[in-house]
């Protein structure tokens, strides 16, 4: 059994961002990864066949990714800020809408306000953007040291007011007591509905976790276009962790593991056993359960059955259980058997669209261009009273109608993921992401019906605003089908084995250590212990995970090397 200091289980990101820490600082590292490329769901694509276009097929923007980690691993990135914010028609009057220029002054903010009679909202959205940004000061720069405490956290955020309005209590509590309009209260709220399944006043404060990390990126809250697509991301992580000596495997499937650091993994010769010093799991916590339980045999101890029981009894997540029998629940629904096979998985609930146009669709609003519309975050359907009713549509098994969806435009920030011909005759991509579409709708359609139905409503949605069908623009590929990419929750688990399609691998933690948090060990300390000592989280998983950042596999290696002294 050959031996290696780190094996990375999971070739993400994060897992390259681990990698090329730990083979900078001398360490013998292994990567594993089961796709034929690395990147996870940080890759771009050629998504239609004959289309010389590489899309940002599953995440898309940049706002969490550190500094520090692109300066101290030699990152070559250019990431282009965005003038306009965010462009929202009113759903009852798409003739009319608010669009949030990030270049305007306060006459012109005013009068953008006005515009949907929401104007006495601008003093409290002035101060929300305050707020903010007192937020992402403080918390943003602590995202790449050891766990803060809360009290500390607290501390560092220095409003007492601010602290409670966003940490304590329920999110939509909040947004209600600053703004008027529903408008206005739907553009702030979503901000802690992406990738999250939640009602904005639950008091378990899911919402306001998603919140937090979408406004505190950069220390700005900014959110990023990365030129090249996020392609270009992986493509400079994997070439720093190549050049600092990591071994990076593609097309090897990671089949089992144990606590005592071995690991079983298929490649095009067969099936394969390793033994690491530390495992670093760039996985969901609940697919690392799901490895541990297969186990691996140890030196000396051939019997991989015993070992994956060692491994589950201290297991990182609660692991899916066995599928119920049908003969064993005599008339019990499917629909019932289903939710209990997935009763202990993480639920995502989104749905991503990505299309290529030929050009930019007309809107009904005759002040705003497409041009100024499309170059932010396009709002559609989302005033706070239609992202509540879709929840709750959605947590009875429909599909919210209409789809409250945020919809960006690449190429009007970096045309260069287009080929020339492409970019020079007006052609563009939209990335379509729909809020409420949760897992949860497979138990009642089928894998297919569903990306169907999803699909339509996300172009229904689009519709309800423009001024012309979105279908006249959308472009056909080599062999006439429409440039269309529709990727559901259940699409996200296979081909990403995201459990339940979830984005962030599971709900999302606060960025600090609660009070009753052990920090005795260095895997504590930086959030990425599992119950096991050589085995540690580096991805989405991890305290401070989710969204394309680094940080869980930076934390990771800081780990690594404080243990290892």
């Amino acid at each position: 059994m050959r031996a290696h200091d780190v094996v990375i289980l999971g070739g993400g990101h994060n897992g390259l961002t681990a990698a090329a820490y730990l083979a900078r600082a001398g360490l013998d590292v292994l990567l594993l990864e089961r796709d034929d490329h690395l990147g996870g769901a940080a890759v771009s694509a050629e998504a239609f066949d004959g289309v010389d276009a590489r899309l940002s097929r599953y995440s898309y923007l940049v706002s969490l990714l550190p500094r520090r980690i692109v300066d101290e691993l030699g990152l070559e990135l250019e990431l282009v800020r965005r003038r306009f914010s965010s462009y929202t028609p009113d759903p009852a009057d798409p003739g009319r809408g608010l669009l949030v220029d990030r270049d305007a002054d306060d006459a012109a903010l005013t009068a953008a306000f006005a515009r949907v009679g929401a104007e006495g909202d601008v003093p409290a959205w002035r101060e929300l953007g305050d707020d903010t940004a007192r937020l992402a000061r403080a918390v943003f720069p602590t995202l790449t040291e050891p766990l803060p405490t809360r009290e500390e956290a607290r501390a560092l955020v220095g409003d007492d007011r601010v602290w409670r309005d966003f940490v304590e209590r329920p999110l939509g509590e909040a947004i209600d007591a600053r703004f008027a309009s529903d408008l206005v209260r739907g553009v702030v709220a979503t901000d802690g509905l992406i990738g999250t399944f939640t009602a904005l006043d639950d008091p378990a404060l899911d919402a306001n976790r998603c919140f937090l990390y979408h406004v505190i990126g950069g220390g700005t809250g900014d959110w990023d276009v990365p030129v090249g697509g996020m392609g270009a991301v992986t493509g400079e992580l994997e070439r720093v962790a190549r050049a600092a000596g990591a071994t990076l495997l593609t097309g090897a499937e990671v089949l089992g593991a144990n606590a005592e650091g071995a690991v079983r993994y298929r490649d095009a010769s067969g099936e394969q056993l390793v033994a690491a010093g530390t495992i670093l799991a760039n996985v969901a916590p609940a697919v690392l359960d799901r490895l541990l339980a297969a186990g691996a045999p140890s030196p000396g101890r051939a019997d991989a059955d015993a070992a994956g029981a060692d491994a589950a009894a201290g297991a990182s997540a609660p692991r899916t259980q066995a599928p119920f029998a049908d003969d064993r629940v005599a008339g019990v629904p499917p629909v019932v058997l289903e939710r209990l096979r997935h009763l202990d998985a993480p639920e995502g609930a989104q749905v991503k669209v990505n299309l290529l146009l030929t050009r930019l669709p007309r809107l009904r609003d005759p002040e705003v261009a497409p041009e100024q519309a499309f170059a932010g975050t396009f709002h559609i359907n989302e005033l706070e009273s239609q992202l509540e009713g879709a929840f709750r549509a959605a947590a009875r098994g429909a599909i919210p109608d209409p789809l409250p969806c945020e919809i960006y435009c690449h190429t009007l920030s970096d045309p260069s993921i287009l080929s020339p011909e492409l970019a020079a005759s007006g052609a563009h991509t939209l990335t379509v992401f729909g809020i409420h579409a949760a897992d949860r709708l497979g138990e009642r359609f089928g894998a297919e019906e569903l990306r169907e139905r999803l699909q339509q409503a996300v172009l229904d949605s689009l519709d309800s605003v423009l001024a012309e069908p979105i279908a006249e623009v959308i472009a056909t590929d080599a062999s006439g089908r429409p440039c269309i990419e529709t990727k559901t929750t259940r699409d996200l688990e296979a081909a990403l084995a995201m459990p339940g399609g979830h984005i962030f691998h599971g709900p999302l933690s606060w960025p600090w250590a609660e009070p009753t948090a052990s920090l005795a060990t260095p895997a504590e300390r930086w959030g990425v212990a599992t119950a096991h000592e050589r085995i540690l989280l580096c991805g989405s998983g991890a305290v401070r995970g989710g969204a394309v950042s680094g940080v869980g596999g930076q934390n990771a290696a800081m780990a690594v090397l404080e243990a290892r002294g």
